[in-house]
């Protein structure tokens, strides 16, 4: 079936790239949309042939900074004329705004937070606070405009569902993201004592990453934190001077996979529209701790595949750390539940939607 693919912007390693990528799998003729690529800064198996990047990827300085894009990128979507008989968008904020010239699949991954969540978006970026203050108003006029131009509405996780039902009043299907990090890929090692604590995530204020790093001292693990984002020089300065903590910016995947075979469990504070994390980890067989709210509840088994803690603070995460060795996970039992979260199930779904909706049966 001829389809086009949508996606905001290839500028990181986050893991709307990484369900993009699985999608232009499933369908390997679709030209794939964007705003702008950064090639460095996103995952190397990308569809970059297939890109057709908007003309903002002239801007190169910009490529790497796609935040300071934000008021222009409503503009740029709109402008975007995709003539496919079925255009999937890959949204947390933009890509729902395109004009298809026939149906429109919005896969989202997120409502744009900077509009809904917006005080967990901006925390401690006054000046950011202030920008989206002044744009909001026009910004969510345009949001809610877009959001009803498409046919067809999927959430990837039943709290996104929610957040989607009372942003714009409309009912998504859930379809969990696959976990397409290879566990019997081979593997590079980075040289670290086995047992550390690892947190894989982009370096934002929402992440909750000062608790893990707060959270973690005097409790005997060193943490190892996967990431990079504005919150870079902050998170830095805490962790100067101790040895219990690493922040490394950047891993390959080989790198990356060395690193949940090796830890104890992965730490993971933050506030996720989906929990991706914890199943790359269970594929591993390595259990998480997590935070008791919204995407983790999606993909963490209290007492089988992880444990939770109530709050995203230092003292909640350290007697989470503490509770730890008092519990022993079966690895099979964990890798079995990653397996029900794989890239097969999520495609063939994918299609499934799209087949109806190319022959009309959700009209």
């Amino acid at each position: 079936m001829e389809v086009a693919i949508v996606h905001d912007y290839f500028t990181q390693r986050g893991g709307a790239e990484r369900v993009a990528i699985v999608m232009a799998r499933a369908f390997p003729d679709a030209v794939v949309h964007t705003s702008v690529v950064d090639v460095a800064g996103t995952f190397p198996d990308a569809p970059f042939e297939r890109m057709r990047p908007s003309p903002l990827n002239h801007l190169g300085p910009l490529r790497t900074r796609h935040r300071a894009l934000l008021p222009l990128l409503a503009p740029v979507f709109s402008s975007m004329v995709v003539d496919a008989p079925v255009v999937v968008c890959s949204s947390s904020g933009w890509a729902h705004g395109v004009r298809a010239t026939g149906r429109k699949l919005v896969y989202c991954h997120n409502p744009a937070r900077w509009l809904y969540q917006t005080t967990d978006y901006v925390r401690g970026h006054r000046l950011q606070a202030l920008a989206l203050r002044s744009l909001a108003p026009s910004l969510r006029r345009w949001d809610r405009k877009a959001a009803a131009s498409a046919d067809l509405y999927v959430a990837n996780s039943t709290v996104v569902a929610r957040r989607i039902e009372a942003a714009y009043g409309r009912h998504a299907e859930v379809l969990f993201p696959p976990v397409s990090l290879d566990a019997s890929a081979p593997q590079e090692s980075l040289g670290l004592e086995c047992g550390f604590l690892l947190c894989v995530s982009r370096l934002m204020p929402y992440k909750n990453l000062d608790a893990a790093i707060e959270g973690v001292a005097g409790s005997g693990r060193r943490l190892v934190v996967v990431g990079d984002g504005p919150e870079r020089a902050r998170l830095a300065a805490l962790a100067r001077g101790r040895a219990d903590v690493a922040i490394l910016h950047r891993v390959s995947d080989a790198q990356l996979r060395w690193l949940y075979q090796h830890c104890a469990a992965v730490l993971a504070p933050s506030i996720e529209d989906y929990g991706l994390t914890p199943l790359e980890a269970a594929g591993f067989g390595q259990p998480t701790l997590a935070l008791r709210r919204a995407g983790y509840l999606d993909t963490v088994r209290e007492g089988v595949t992880g444990l939770f803690f109530d709050r995203p603070t230092q003292e909640h995460v350290r007697r989470a750390v503490r509770e730890l060795p008092r519990h022993r996970f079966d690895a099979g039992v964990l890798r079995a539940h990653a397996a029900r979260f794989g890239e097969g199930p999520f495609v063939r779904r994918l299609q499934g939607l799209v087949s109806s909706l190319a022959a009309g049966e959700r009209d």
